[in-house]
């Protein structure tokens, strides 16, 4: 049983990785070939000091995260990008680099989707039978997440509260994924418009993305885990698939690492965005769980279908979706309707002490400057060409092998 550790004591922090052909730009499913050349042979999981890469389920994507629990986020930045420039040297050689953004903007999923073939195949594999995993929302999208530990009920009472009325926010924060196909979609956060759908199969498994208002280990067993049992039951006769990786919602308690796991959250275009926006999500996280905002019986009040409205809204528009809810805005003691950009900047402003310096100037550059699908569909302009895209995107690749935010 893994140790258990008290609110916000440490992190865990993942963020995943296209890889994609210097030449044709064209995503590359040579994950295996980089964790040979790094390891000699080839593993599905490598520890490289502080910082763990391992596959994800389509062999163009790597996933790199901190090695275990860590105590702070202060650091990460630099760990992280030590990491993708590292990557990037061992894939000199295949003529391959690192692209960050939750989603290829010009990557053809049926045609060049192929699924992890060594280790855990058979659960990916599955996966594919049952959900056809050729599709967007599974072969195209990379992600940051957020590992947040409690200790017990009491604490995962707080935590998953806290989390529940962030979620919503995050795709104002971190879209990043307008693009698909060559194509404007309309979304800002175009990821997340398919990650509602892509288990429409078996609805138990994704739900509304917002969890239910649960707040105990029993209740969620009873309200979550056993319906997910009860549909994956048909399909998977051998029991390869276990609850907690079945679990599709946008923040999932694991029971059996006593965490909850942020998935909502687009990946951006460099290690110091992506560390400097979960930094100031735990600082607003923190911030609710103290009561700073509102009380806990506030927050535990809102229903799933509630929040989800907020949410759908922010993955179309990001930080221009208009809230008008009320009731919402007073959880975080505004009054009016505001854009979410507005909320996040109230936040800001409230819990910017207490992140560090050096985590300041991208989210300030992200709360001014808009998220990264705006400065990209900024970017991009009227010209969708495939050249322009690319262009745009090789800029992208730039930041982030220099570790720096994207300003068109």
């Amino acid at each position: 049983m893994a140790k258990k550790y008290h609110l916000f004591e440490v992190y865990g922090i993942e963020l995943e990785y296209m890889l994609i052909s210097k030449d044709t730009f064209k995503v590359v499913p040579k994950v295996d070939e980089l964790l040979t050349k790094k390891a000699g042979e080839l593993t599905a999981d490598i520890e490289n000091g502080d910082i763990a890469w391992s596959n994800e389920l389509v062999a163009h994507v790597i996933e790199i995260k901190t090695n275990g629990p860590t105590h702070n986020t202060n650091d990460l930045a630099e760990k992280f990008h030590d990491n993708v420039l590292e990557i990037n040297e061992l894939l000199q050689s295949l003529n391959l680099q690192l692209l960050g953004t939750a989603s290829h903007p010009l990557m053809v999923p049926n045609t060049d989707t192929q699924l992890w073939k060594h280790s855990y195949s058979e659960v990916y594999a599955l996966y594919n039978k049952i959900f056809n995993c050729k599709g967007h929302g599974w072969s195209n999208v990379q992600s940051t997440h957020i590992n947040l530990p409690f200790y017990n009920d009491t604490e995962f009472e707080k935590l998953h509260a806290a989390i529940r009325i962030i979620l919503p926010l995050i795709p104002a924060l971190c879209a990043s994924s307008p693009i698909l196909e060559g194509r404007i979609t309309g979304f800002r956060d175009t990821r997340l418009e398919f990650y509602k759908n892509n288990q429409k199969e078996i609805p138990e498994l994704t739900g509304m993305v917002i969890p239910e208002a649960i707040f105990t280990k029993a209740d969620y067993h009873t309200t979550i885990f056993e319906p997910i049992k009860k549909a994956i039951r048909p399909y998977d006769k051998d029991k390869v698939l276990d609850q907690h990786f079945l679990n599709s919602r946008g923040a999932i308690a694991r029971f059996d690492r006593n965490a909850i796991e942020i998935r909502l959250i687009d990946i951006q275009e460099c290690p110091k965005a992506d560390i400097a926006i979960c930094a100031f999500i735990i600082e607003v996280l923190k911030a609710f769980v103290n009561n700073e905002f509102c009380t806990l019986k506030a927050q535990k009040s809102w229903s799933h279908n509630s929040l989800f409205d907020i949410f759908n809204d922010a993955i179309k528009h990001a930080e221009d979706s208009k809230i008008e809810n009320e009731d919402y805005l007073r959880l975080f003691g505004i009054k009016g309707a505001k854009t979410a950009n507005a909320v996040w900047k109230h936040l800001y402003q409230k819990v910017k002490a207490k992140i560090d310096k050096s985590h300041h100037q991208p989210i300030e550059l992200i709360l001014e400057e808009g998220t990264l699908a705006t400065r990209i569909l900024k970017a991009v302009g009227n010209d969708t060409s495939k050249n322009n895209i690319t262009n745009v995107y090789r800029q992208l690749q730039h930041c982030l092998q220099n570790n720096s935010l994207f300003q068109p």
